[in-house]
């Protein structure tokens, strides 16, 4: 096994190029842990709270499963907090074969990875308009991405890092917010670019001012942004949130893949 990725790494990405979007994007930066035999496995964790993202090829052999098992357990174990975000198939096997080793495990969250190809207006209206965060909204930023991972459970950060966080994406023209007509900030959502994908994140609509299709008109907005760079939009939801899905699916995202999170109980 290799400690270092290499664009025969990024090649074999290509063919789940939106389910492994993330992980072809943390590559290419610092990581605390690589493993990669550069053409059936390959494992990267960046730093907690993060999780631990392993790629396998489809139609992964019994053999090849229990090498992952092995190599995954050996540097990033799950009784030590690790997660694993990983194919279903293999997700599968990791749960039955940590019970073999007496830790409890299970599926933490199910994703659907998606893209939009075409663009298509809300047909429901809403109040209120885009608005692109300046180094002024900051604070404001920081405060709406700690509440987003509050809210989704995972990933769960210190306000520091959230304050870092929010500085990046400003610095990169790429946080939003949606204020409604009272000049309220109501939803958020920011990108990444990676290669010719836009990938759109941290989609938040505070619980208050939900139900009234502000996240809808927002990634809209900022999905058609991306497609107008001649980027190819692209988000992960959860998959077991159907209100969300249907969401995105009226404007214009096509389901392209499946993959889960798994952690022990």
């Amino acid at each position: 096994m290799d400690h270092l990725a290499d664009e025969r790494d990024f090649q074999l990405l290509e063919n789940d190029r939106y389910t492994f979007s993330v992980l072809s994007r943390v590559l290419r930066g610092p990581c605390s842990c690589i493993l990669t035999d550069h053409a059936r496995f390959i494992l990267c964790h960046t730093v907690s709270p993060y999780p631990v993202w392993i790629w396998t090829p489809d139609g992964i052999t019994p053999a090849e499963m229990e090498q992952a098992w092995q190599l995954a357990e050996q540097t990033v174990p799950l009784a030590e907090g690790y997660r694993y975000n990983l194919k279903c198939e293999l997700a599968e096997y990791f749960i039955a074969r940590a019970q073999q080793e007496g830790i409890a495990a299970g599926i933490a969250t199910n994703m659907f990875a998606y893209d939009c190809p075409a663009v298509i207006p809300p047909s429901t209206p809403t109040d209120g308009s885009l608005h692109l965060c300046t180094p002024e909204d900051t604070d404001e930023a920081a405060r709406m991405i700690f509440e987003f991972h509050g809210d989704i459970g995972a990933d769960q950060q210190p306000m520091e890092s959230c304050l870092q966080k929010a500085q990046q994406y400003i610095a990169q023209n790429a946080f939003f917010f949606w204020k409604n007509a009272s000049g309220d900030t109501v939803a958020c959502c920011s990108y990444n670019i990676n290669d010719d994908l836009g990938c759109v994140s941290s989609v938040y609509t505070k619980p208050a001012h939900r139900r009234k299709h502000y996240a809808q008109h927002l990634v809209y907005q900022v999905t058609q942004q991306l497609a107008d760079q001649g980027l190819t939009p692209m988000l992960y939801t959860d998959a077991d949130y159907a209100a969300s899905n249907a969401c995105y699916e009226k404007i214009g995202y096509k389901l392209r893949g499946k993959l889960c999170t798994i952690a022990a109980r």
